[in-house]
């Protein structure tokens, strides 16, 4: 008797409280909603994600979902991204959540594979390392808080290097005599450490866990919350204009003809 004829098929069950388990309840009820719907709406639904795709893979950016609602006028944005997420959960890029916007990213667990086409870049010192996470945790904030929480100088050169990074930008004024420059962190920051929205940053208990603090804290010492919205000025900021930008050397002086 061959070995094909001794061979047995082995039955595999998949845990409900595994991964795929839960793999497998989310597309049970995505596939029970679908027969809720009328064949319209479904063919209607599946063209809005055929788009959404499109739209996104073609982006060398993230994709808001504002301007997802531009392109797409009475699509359900929310509910589209979602099953378009979905249907990329198991595949070999993923359909990310970057703040407010949309990007495919490679897998997790395939991120070995990119290692040869990664670019290596320069390690930040540990003042911007400190500097940057200051600056993640309590913006909206000006140099002056961020000297006063670290308990030293902070050079400029320091915040011009994660500037060029692109995870930090300029806010606004602070209503303030001296009116000082607000800083806070920017998408390229979340896409970077691959965090949905700024209160994804990990709290307290988790950075103990990490090691990276010490299990003797003071009995006062708190992490801050971020904003919900990075992107909303406080009511004792001013936004930048035009001259702001000038004189802060990030605007080319308008020449005025004779």
């Amino acid at each position: 008797m061959s070995e094909r004829t001794n061979a047995s098929v082995i039955p595999f069950k998949v845990d409900d409280e595994t991964e795929d388990g839960v793999l497998a309840e989310v597309l049970a009820e995505s596939q029970a909603q679908n027969l809720s719907q009328n064949p319209g709406e479904r063919l209607h639904m599946a063209e809005a994600v055929r788009m959404a795709e499109a739209i996104v893979f073609a982006s060398a950016e993230p994709v808001s979902e504002k301007q997802l609602a531009g392109r797409l006028p009475g699509i359900n944005i929310a509910a589209a991204m979602a099953e378009l997420q979905q249907i990329y959960a198991r595949r070999g890029v993923n359909l990310v959540r970057v703040g407010d916007a949309w990007a495919f990213r490679t897998a997790g667990d395939l991120a070995f594979l990119m290692s040869r086409d990664t670019v290596q870049q320069k390690k930040l010192s540990r003042a911007a390392l400190e500097v940057l996470a200051i600056i993640a945790y309590h913006q909206p904030v000006t140099r002056a808080e961020i000297e006063d929480v670290r308990g030293v100088e902070t050079s400029k050169g320091t915040l011009d290097t994660l500037m060029e990074t692109e995870w930090v930008k300029m806010r606004g004024r602070r209503r303030t005599p001296g009116r000082p420059v607000t800083y806070g962190t920017t998408d390229i920051f979340l896409d970077h450490f691959a965090l949905e929205e700024i209160r994804d940053l990990p709290g307290m208990e988790e950075l103990k866990g990490a090691g990276l603090l010490s299990g003797r804290m003071p009995s006062n010492f708190s992490i801050p919350m971020p904003p919900a919205d990075p992107d909303v000025l406080t009511d004792d900021e001013d936004p930048l204009t035009d001259i702001d930008l000038e004189e802060l050397g990030l605007l080319t002086p308008r020449v005025e003809e004779d």
